[in-house]
């Protein structure tokens, strides 16, 4: 499952939606907005993306992650729009036989995400905005 969304991203389905009697490990990874960057109080964020591209892009993560790694399956959500703290920008669930393999899978995953995908983020705070580039 690769997807782009502006609804909010339920985490719970997704990794229902992955799981198998097969697996030993489910490694969930959610990025949330946090209230703080850069020394500023964050508002909120927005994400944008060139959504063909970026869909093609997350495809191309998971089927990287599945050729480096000895992992069942693997789920990609990214939320675009607007996005308050506490929210779930991204969201990684990775379906594996054994820990190691999903750990390793999932950590890949949100820095090739961060490196090729083509979504851009914006951080709104009190005195401003900035749009953010490859930051981890």
């Amino acid at each position: 499952m690769f997807q782009l969304t502006h609804d909010v991203i339920d985490t719970s389905a997704v990794a229902r939606s992955l799981q198998s009697g097969k697996d030993g490990a489910l490694v969930i990874f959610e990025g949330v907005v946090r209230d703080n960057a850069r020394g500023k109080s964050v508002r909120f964020l927005e994400y944008e993306a060139y959504e063909p591209m970026a869909l093609k892009k997350l495809e191309e993560v998971g089927a990287m992650v599945k050729s480096r790694y000895d992992i069942r399956d693997i789920a990609i959500v990214h939320r675009l729009g607007h996005m308050d703290t506490g929210e779930c920008s991204t969201l990684i669930v990775i379906a594996s036989a054994h820990r190691t393999d999903a750990f390793d899978a999932c950590r890949f995953a949100i820095d090739t995400i961060k490196q090729i995908v083509p979504i851009w983020k914006k951080e709104f705070y009190a005195d401003g905005e900035v749009w953010i580039e490859g930051v981890k």
